[in-house]
């Protein structure tokens, strides 16, 4: 597992520096909704990386965000975000990352999230931490929700949908210290690992949002369960993750507003 972790950290740095090299280009972007983008640089970036691991891996399977699932018959499989952050891409807001995680037998296995503008490299191995430049991670100790710095976001679907999140923002903003909406998941996950923030929670996310970063909280100590605090899978609705420590604190707050 140690060359799988080396290669896909290697091959998000390559993405990455793809994406700074485009950055601060002009960019040829289409619409998938009315406010859900992707630029040439998202497509760019997943055709490296695609690129690679089929020549490297050819017989793994490979699920990425703008690209039909290539699918294989072993039980292995990359899970690919080449720019998760595109809105703050296309705007020039420096908030977004590559991220690539490897599942095998469902299991996600390693995962690695590198913030090219800030060459930060995050990186996780199962039962064997999770680390940013090699140095080791850990969760935040904060455990008063009053004290504690979240983040969340907003789906696409925002205007056509009442599962919009802006009911538990105005809850939580109520409760929390403060929280940050910038725009990138799988970051806000890595940087949940690092301790700098206490929690976040998101709707509606796709498992190349969470796959690489769900781990990452989990193997910094962290704790990961749905809003109501059910199981989380990549396949639930929502995504509540925490230091564990103001978990319960936050399902209250949510509990709250379903039963409203």
């Amino acid at each position: 597992m140690c060359e799988e972790k080396k290669f896909a950290e290697q091959l998000t740095k390559k993405a990455g520096n793809l994406l700074i090299h485009k950055f601060n280009q002009k960019h040829v972007i289409t619409y998938k909704g009315e406010i859900n983008i992707v630029t040439e640089a998202d497509k760019m970036s997943e055709d490296l990386i695609i690129n690679e691991i089929g020549k490297k891996f050819p017989d793994h399977g490979i699920l990425s965000e703008e690209s039909p699932f290539i699918a294989s018959s072993a039980k292995v499989r990359w899970i690919i975000d080449p720019l998760d952050g595109t809105t703050n891409y296309a705007h020039g807001f420096p908030f977004f990352c590559v991220s690539i995680a490897l599942e095998i037998d469902g299991i996600i296995s390693l995962g690695v999230i590198y913030d090219p503008l800030r060459d930060e490299m995050f990186s996780v191995l199962r039962n064997n931490g999770v680390y940013l430049n090699g140095h080791k991670l850990r969760v935040s100790s904060v455990f008063e929700l009053q004290h504690s710095l979240l983040a969340t976001g907003f789906p696409y679907d925002i205007r056509n949908s009442s599962e919009n999140n802006l009911d538990y923002f105005n809850a939580m903003a109520l409760k929390a210290q403060a929280i940050r909406r910038a725009g990138a998941a799988a970051l806000d996950l890595a940087y949940l690992a690092a301790g700098r923030l206490d929690g976040f929670w998101e709707l509606k996310l796709m498992p190349w949002d969470t796959a690489a970063g769900f781990l990452m909280v989990e193997e910094a100590g962290g704790m990961i369960t749905e809003i109501t605090g059910g199981k989380w899978s990549a396949n639930s609705p929502d995504i509540l993750a925490s230091n564990g420590l103001i978990h319960q604190q936050m399902i209250q707050v949510f509990k709250c507003i379903k039963n409203s």
